[in-house]
């Protein structure tokens, strides 16, 4: 049940890879999840209802989005029919005998379980995996595998309409890492405490043998592992993380950077994704591996020939010197980290960045006043006016109108607009070559990227 979301389509494949007759329901089948379903050969049943259930599964599937209410879920229970939901399935079925590798935090989880896959997989170790993004090494976001391990980005989000918990509890970690952890997700926390208490959950189910693999430099993080009954392995900036980086540098076609391990040099590194913080997501599939005991030459080429993951930082198209990417940032930490890394790596180029407000918490006032602080990178700062939220006073609702002011007060060109296609027509007469814009969402935004370099190249 809900089987075009991004997770449960490719659960849905799995399953259908390991043998079993799947078919599922959905009131949202588009694609690309309608057509990759389609490949799969997974019937699909449009909408939701008692009749979806006939013949009667053995086991149903209940994605998160939906609520006890459905008719679908109603007619599941009173029929007695056996269900779990998608973290469950996909620990039971695909964790149960391998070890498990999860990557969790606020930030940086696709990016780094997709690094973390491919390193792996180009040591030789071809991991099972079930990633937030296609891997471009992959072209796709999960993987059966054939090596001990299987790699899982690990949401806090809430599990079903029957486990209100984090999903990242069902996955049997042998090794964590931990990003970041900061307030997100404002739909279903309460505050940053109530976060914190989801992540020192997972503390407490680790692998006694196991260990975690936390960022020092997030004093949140080193709060939480210290609750850990296991091995902590400390990575960062600060030099007293057991694994540190030295003589950053950002430049075109990557980040450089030397490892430092236990006070000693490990090695200098490549890591083809621009940014400290990409460095920093590097720095901990590097303590991995060197806890599972990869050669250390095959993870440094592994990385420098990572070739990076959708949506992450991704450059959709190059248009009459103009250059268009795509990133799923949207927390203000996100945005401030992906403009910096961008601009670091595109020198001497205007950075416009465009912006859509999306999720629950960012189209809410809680981080009004933080995104002010986000934009500093950008030379142009383009902000679409979100879908408001139903049932929130306006009061309590982001401003884009607002932003653009608070930008444009700190010195920064800045403009607010209702729509996307008033987007487009203002960048129509605005762009000049050497632009370099950055297309901020984590959702479609009216396919705004191909819709631009569409316009760029007549």
């Amino acid at each position: 049940m809900g089987v075009c979301g991004t997770g449960m389509a490719s659960l849905a494949g799995m399953l259908k890879d390991s043998g079993y007759v799947v078919t599922g329901s959905d009131e949202n089948v588009y694609p690309p999840m309608s057509g990759f379903l389609a490949s799969c050969n997974i019937e699909i049943n449009r909408g939701y209802g008692p009749e979806n259930l006939s013949p009667q599964p053995d086991l149903v599937v209940v994605g998160n989005t939906i609520r006890r209410t459905n008719p679908e879920a109603q007619a599941l229970i009173g029929l007695g029919i056996p269900y779990v939901s998608f973290p469950q399935a996909l620990g039971h079925y695909f964790l149960a005998d391998k070890t498990s590798l999860v990557v969790t935090g606020t930030h940086g989880k696709t990016t780094t379980s997709s690094m973390l896959a491919t390193l792996l997989h180009k040591a030789g170790q071809t991991p099972g995996f079930m990633v937030g993004g296609l891997v471009q090494a992959f072209d796709r976001n999960y993987n059966l595998g054939s090596s001990p391990y299987f790699v899982v980005e690990g949401d806090e989000y809430d599990t079903a309409f029957f486990d209100k918990g984090p999903k990242f509890l069902h996955y049997q970690p042998h090794i964590a890492i931990v990003t970041s952890i900061e307030f997100d997700h404002a739909d279903i926390y309460a505050d940053l405490e109530a976060i914190k208490q989801s992540f020192s959950r997972l503390m407490v189910i680790m692998d006694q043998d196991g260990c975690v693999v936390a960022c020092f430099d997030d004093p949140v993080v080193r709060e939480v592992v210290s609750r850990a009954q296991c091995t902590v392995l400390s990575y960062g900036m600060d030099r007293g993380s057991e694994w540190t980086i030295k003589d950053l540098e950002v430049k075109p076609g990557g980040t450089y950077f030397d490892v430092i391990h236990k006070g000693m040099f490990y090695s200098t590194c490549k890591c083809p994704m621009p940014g400290k913080h990409n460095a920093l997501n590097a720095l901990s599939v590097i303590a991995v591996l060197d806890r599972i005991g990869l050669d250390k030459e095959a993870i440094i080429a592994g990385l420098s020939s990572f070739e990076g993951v959708r949506r992450r930082q991704e450059v959709r198209g190059v248009v009459n010197n103009i250059t268009v990417i795509d990133d799923f940032a949207h927390h203000p930490t996100a945005v401030r980290e992906t403009l910096a890394a961008l601009k670091q790596a595109y020198g001497g180029h205007r950075l416009v960045a465009i912006f859509e407000p999306r999720t629950n918490s960012s189209r809410r006032q809680i981080f009004q006043k933080d995104y002010v602080l986000s934009f500093d990178q950008a030379d142009l700062v383009i902000v679409r006016e979100p879908v408001p939220l139903p049932n929130f006073p306006a009061d309590q609702l982001f401003s884009s109108k607002q932003l653009a002011s608070d930008l444009k007060e700190k010195g920064i060109t800045a403009i607010s607009f209702a729509n996307t296609d008033d987007i487009l027509n203002h960048l129509q007469t605005t762009l000049i070559p050497g632009d370099v814009v950055a297309i901020l969402s984590n959702g479609g935004f009216d396919n705004i990227h191909t819709r631009l370099l569409d316009m760029l190249g007549k």
